[in-house]
C-alpha cells in the first residue's frame, strides 16, 4: 500500500514537472522567457542612454513601468517615460545647497507648505543655467517669493515641437500622453531630483510587505526621489 502511494506520488510529480518545462517553453515561444525579458531590459537601458547623450546631460531619460522591467512587448502597453532635468534639484529643509554647483538652480520644498505627495517649490537659488520651460513657469507667492507653477510648467513642456505624425492627448496629472501614428502610445513625465533623506528615513521605517527591504535600502541609500508633482 505505501509503495502504491508513494509510486503514484512520483508519478504526480513527473507530470507537475514536465508541464512546468512545457509551460516555461510556451511562455518563451510568446517572448516572455527569462533570457527576451532581459534583452528587453538592457534594450530599454540603452534607449534610456542614448537619448540622455544627445542632450549633452542636461535632461536624464528614465524609462519606467513594465516596460524597464522588460515583461511587456514594444506595442503591447504604453511606454512610460521620465525626463529629469538635471540643472534643477529640488532640497528637503535639512539639505543644504551649498554641496551643489552654481549652474544648478535650487528649489527648497519646505515642511511647513507641504503634505505628503506633494510639495511647493520655491525658488532658493538661481543657476548659471536655465530652461524656459521652468523660469516662465515662476510666479509670485504673495509673499515676495518665487513659487514654481506645475500648472504653468506642464503647459510650457506641452508647448514642445514633437515629431511628425504625434498626437498629444489630454493631460492626466503630471503626465503627457500622446501617440505616435495612433500605434506607439506614451506617457511623458517631466521631474526634477528631490533630495529629501528625512522623508526617505520615515518611508522606510514604515511596516510593509512591498517593496522588498533590499529595495528600500537602496533607495534609501541613494537618498534621491523625484519631484514629479509640484
Amino acid at each position: 500500500m505505501t509503495y502504491d502511494i508513494i509510486f503514484n506520488l512520483n508519478i504526480f510529480q513527473v507530470q507537475w514537472e514536465n508541464a512546468s518545462v512545457e509551460t516555461c517553453t510556451v511562455i518563451s515561444l510568446l517572448d516572455y522567457g527569462l533570457e527576451i525579458i532581459q534583452v528587453r531590459r538592457d534594450a530599454y537601458r540603452e534607449h534610456c542612454r542614448l537619448r540622455t547623450a544627445r542632450t549633452n546631460g542636461t535632461i536624464t531619460t528614465i524609462i519606467t513601468g513594465s516596460k524597464a522591467k522588460g515583461l511587456i512587448r514594444f506595442l503591447e502597453s504604453d511606454i512610460d517615460i521620465m525626463f529629469v532635468r538635471n540643472n534643477f534639484v529640488s532640497l528637503e529643509d535639512c539639505v543644504s545647497a551649498d554641496k551643489f554647483p552654481r549652474e544648478i538652480t535650487v528649489f527648497r520644498s519646505y515642511s511647513r507648505t507641504s503634505y505628503p505627495g506633494h510639495c511647493r517649490l520655491l525658488l532658493e537659488r538661481r543657476g548659471t543655467t536655465t530652461d524656459r520651460n521652468v523660469t516662465d513657469a515662476l510666479c509670485d507667492d504673495g509673499h515676495g517669493h518665487e513659487l514654481l507653477s506645475s500648472d504653468l510648467f506642464v503647459h510650457n513642456c506641452r508647448k514642445c515641437k514633437f515629431m511628425k505624425g504625434i498626437v498629444q492627448h489630454d493631460r492626466s496629472g503630471p503626465s503627457m500622453p500622446n501617440a505616435l501614428s495612433g500605434i506607439l502610445h506614451t506617457d511623458i513625465v517631466d521631474a526634477f531630483r528631490y533630495h529629501c533623506p528625512s522623508i526617505l528615513s520615515k518611508w522606510a521605517a514604515r511596516p510593509c510587505h512591498w517593496p522588498l527591504p533590499y529595495v528600500v535600502q537602496q533607495v534609501v541609500f541613494g537618498g534621491i526621489s523625484y519631484a514629479r508633482w509640484i
